[in-house]
């Protein structure tokens, strides 16, 4: 379980989330939806101990993440995170890329490393792709690449964040088809994205963020579809 309370977080003076409060329970896939500077991002960031935390409480199976004693490596091979841009390593193979981290931060041997990173490429559709350098992928396959090599490290939860925003909208697909397989495969997501109709599809819950605050969380049903605060009622009216 994630447990989040009271979470607050700003930049100098920019005050970016304002005490947000949320558990995610095993299994389930929560979307963040809001606008530009709502705090999405930097939730998942704060989640993940990337970013330090000025009050509140974040726990992740217990661990609290930003207490001075936690080991932050061993806590984010449990945390995988995707992030728009791929950052490959463009000298590295597909495969290679893959590998690194397994090799690197879990001691694996080179050919434990090579079948568990070969499985994950399958799993998202890139077994044809393993010898592949990055340049010869296109967007929607260097997103799915990112996924397997978030999936190498064997993690509990996974956050994306805004994972499709930087592809063309014909690879938009692929990569929404890779995370509604790990939902369906029972992996605990939490998702930031701007696809509103994916999110009512996908989610269990959807939190509607807006000035560092969850206005509004409940079910697709409830956010998506009959939202009850006016503010969500407004970022879901223009384009939905």
């Amino acid at each position: 379980m994630i447990e989040i309370d009271q979470v607050y977080k700003s930049f100098g003076q920019l005050d970016v989330l304002q005490g947000v409060s949320m558990t995610v329970s095993k299994g389930e896939v929560i979307s963040l939806i809001g606008g530009s500077g709502s705090g999405k991002s930097t939730l998942l960031m704060c989640i993940n101990g990337l970013e330090p935390i000025q009050r509140g409480s974040i726990r992740v199976n217990g661990i609290n993440v930003h207490a001075p004693g936690t080991n932050l490596n061993a806590l984010r091979q449990r945390i995988g995170i995707v992030f728009q841009q791929w950052n490959a390593f463009p000298h590295l193979t597909v495969l290679e890329n893959v590998m690194l981290a397994p090799l690197k931060v879990c001691g694996l041997s080179e050919e434990q490393a090579k079948e568990l990173a070969v499985t994950q490429l399958s799993h998202v559709g890139l077994q044809d792709k393993l010898k592949v350098f990055p340049g010869k992928l296109s967007g929607g396959q260097l997103q799915r690449m990112a996924i397997a090599r978030a999936l190498a490290m064997a993690p509990d939860y996974m956050l994306f964040d805004e994972v499709t925003s930087a592809l063309d909208p014909q690879l938009v697909g692929e990569v929404l088809d890779t995370l509604r397989m790990l939902s369906d495969e029972g992996m605990t997501m939490i998702l930031v994205t701007h696809e509103i109709r994916f999110a009512r599809e996908v989610s269990d819950r959807v939190a509607f963020l807006r000035n560092g605050v969850i206005h509004e969380i409940g079910t697709p049903q409830q956010v998506i579809d009959d939202p009850q605060r006016p503010e969500t009622a407004a970022f879901l009216k223009p384009s939905h």
